[in-house]
């Protein structure tokens, strides 16, 4: 992992979010108690991708993940990945606050994998009330392209930590 998540984590603009995942790591609670002290010094959302009850545990701020997120101890942001409609239906269903829809175009994470493209990703969007965030080949230009088709907003990985990201300030809409 080298410096790559700490100078991702500077470039992130205040009141942007944080999806920690870093699964199957044996030092991933102690990687995430950093990522959190930064979070709450620079005004980041933090959202551990796991269960409700292990997100208030952790102390973040949502959990991100398929399983139902209504019974949580107190307060949190719930948030769901989505790649076609009957996984976006679950997602509101469950009572996530916001989803992630992917891949919008092709990425480099999943190599091979359809993308949406600008147009099913449009046509997913608009389906109900529940915020879209794109994720997937994400950067600001394309964001612009896709706002106009409903996404709330867009999350990435190259586009924070590849040798061309522009300490972006439009990862939220």
């Amino acid at each position: 992992m080298g410096e790559v998540l700490w100078t991702a984590l500077g470039r992130l603009p205040r009141g942007a979010g944080i999806v920690f995942r870093h699964y199957g790591l044996p030092d991933r609670r102690a990687i995430y108690e950093r990522v959190r002290r930064i979070a709450r010094a620079r005004g980041l959302v933090l959202v551990l991708a796991g269960s409700p009850r292990e997100a208030v545990a952790w102390k973040a701020d949502g959990a991100h993940g398929r399983s139902p997120h209504r019974f949580a101890a107190r307060p949190l942001l719930r948030t769901a990945p989505a790649h076609d409609a009957v996984e976006q239906a679950a997602a509101a269903r469950h009572g996530a606050d916001l989803v992630f829809l992917s891949p919008a175009f092709a990425t480099r994470s999943h190599p091979g994998a359809r993308a949406l493209g600008p147009v099913r990703f449009g046509l997913l969007a608009g389906r109900d009330r529940l915020p879209v965030i794109a994720l997937g080949g994400m950067d600001a230009p394309r964001y612009r392209r896709l706002r106009a088709l409903g996404a709330s907003g867009w999350a990435g990985i190259d586009a924070f930590t590849g040798p061309d990201s522009q300490g972006i300030g439009a990862a939220k809409g």
